[in-house]
């Protein structure tokens, strides 16, 4: 519908058509004018109207968003990358309305919905926020073209209580151990603790990512830029090698930890609060295992670097020296839990665990 506005001084009828999410308007003397171009417009199926040019084209912000996650989708990055950048998404419509234009918002804008939020739950989620949807906005300026000066970059950090990631003791870990009731899922953690694994890389391990021969095992992830699926080969500790042999003897999928059935765990969402609730240790996650093995070896007296090329950390500045310190990572490893200190046998695991 024309609607009245004024321009450089004097009264002007702004026509303005959406049509798939697109937005066009075009200013013109009179309300006939603008009536007659929307009309036009609106039966035109190009968008195009002989002699009349449409002034501005813009994008709305539901299109925006929905083409920034279905690139996500496209890309295959993992599931978590998309959840946090649609929770961001939710929150920002939660304040700002969805048919409006992307190249209206103002760093004003940004500034209420990243206050809102931390005022709502944490400085620390109002910076997610921001780095998700800055990160949205520089796509869209890259592929939509949006305007290059990005609001949501421009709204400075909020305060944040950053509180030390929780790492169990040690002594808390083999108390799980001990409290699993199946061989299979007590490997599964003694995989996570000998290689430093991400809770996907483990779920998503292929029997073909054993290579039992040159005792190490093959670790994809998607933790590089651009969300590239990318592998590395771990080296296997003794231990973790003889428990994987004696596994695979009933193994009856192409996943080394599946199902009953043989299908593969997707995310396991209950297994650990469970196991730790039985063995009565506080709550621990499976990436807290990945920092207990860490810990385990700087407390052992492993170098940085060493500690670096098992947690598989990447950056352009560090990925040699990683590369080179891989050669000793199996030593060090079998250094340190060669001995299966802390670790019953499978064979004595009741003994042990009581």
């Amino acid at each position: 519908m024309a609607s009245k506005v004024m321009k450089n001084g004097r009264a002007r009828w702004k026509a303005r058509v959406q049509r798939d999410g697109a937005i066009r308007q075009k200013l013109f003397d009179t309300k006939a004018e603008a009536l007659n171009w929307e009309s036009a417009m609106r039966k035109s199926p190009s968008w195009e109207v002989q002699g009349m040019t449409t002034e501005t084209q813009t994008v709305t912000v539901l299109v925006w968003i929905n083409k920034c996650l279905d690139d996500v989708k496209d890309r295959g990055l993992v599931h978590k990358t998309y959840r946090e950048k649609k929770l961001a998404f939710d929150h920002f419509l939660a304040v700002y309305p969805k048919t409006g234009e992307v190249a209206a918002i103002t760093v004003a804008h940004a500034y209420e919905v990243l206050k809102r939020r931390a005022k709502a739950v944490s400085g620390n989620a109002a910076n997610k926020d921001r780095k998700n949807l800055s990160a949205a906005w520089r796509w869209g300026v890259k592929y939509m073209g949006l305007p290059e000066k990005n609001p949501f970059k421009d709204v400075d950090r909020f305060g944040e209580d950053k509180n030390p990631k929780y790492v169990p003791p040690e002594e808390d870990f083999w108390k799980v151990y001990h409290v699993v009731e199946n061989d299979q899922d007590r490997i599964m953690l003694l995989a996570y603790l000998h290689t430093a694994a991400r809770k996907s890389e483990i779920l998503n391990l292929l029997w073909d990512d054993i290579d039992f021969e040159n005792s190490r095992l093959r670790l994809w992830t998607k933790k590089r830029q651009g969300g590239s699926k990318e592998y590395d080969w771990i080296p296997m500790t003794q231990q973790l090698r003889a428990a994987l042999l004696a596994h695979r003897v009933n193994a009856n999928s192409e996943f080394v930890f599946s199902r009953k059935r043989g299908q593969k765990y997707t995310v396991r969402q209950h297994w650990l609060p469970h196991l730790c609730a039985a063995a009565e240790v506080r709550y621990f996650t499976l990436h807290a295992v990945r920092h207990l093995t860490a810990s385990i070896l700087d407390k052992a007296g492993m170098d940085l670097s060493t500690i670096q090329a098992i947690l598989r950390h990447k950056s352009a500045t560090t990925t040699a020296r990683y590369m080179h310190s891989l050669r000793g990572v199996r030593a060090a490893l079998d250094d340190v839990f060669g001995q299966g200190v802390g670790m019953p046998t499978l064979d004595n695991k009741k003994a042990v665990g009581g």
